[in-house]
């Protein structure tokens, strides 16, 4: 332990997370959600539609290069069951239902 008066060395990830934990502390972890928030809208007025499109794709790429493409089919079998499990398996059936209806609403206007 240092005695007074010494200075102890840190390192900037030490000094980083000792950073984090007072502003936690001092405004609690829904400043957070809030500043990033408001981040997220500061980049999107600033950024094109295909931007998110390049960083999407770019994100799936790395997703796969690093789990595989059966990662996908695991993690949407594991949505699936979370989904059901919260909502019923009568939810699928409901869905479905409007989504047929869409369909058959944008035929029939566009062969009006």
């Amino acid at each position: 332990m240092a005695k007074k008066g010494e200075t102890t060395e840190m390192t900037v990830r030490e000094a980083g997370r000792k950073g984090g934990r007072v502003v936690r502390d001092k405004y609690g972890p829904a400043f957070y959600s809030e500043i990033g928030r408001k981040g997220g809208q500061a980049v999107a007025q600033s950024k094109s539609p295909e931007f998110y499109s390049t960083i999407g794709k770019k994100g799936g790429e790395a997703v796969r290069a690093k789990h595989g493409s059966s990662f996908y089919a695991e993690i949407g079998k594991k949505g699936g069951q979370a989904v059901k499990a919260k909502h019923g398996p009568e939810y699928y059936s409901r869905i479905g239902k409007k989504g047929g209806e869409a369909v058959k609403r944008s035929k029939s206007q566009t062969s009006a």
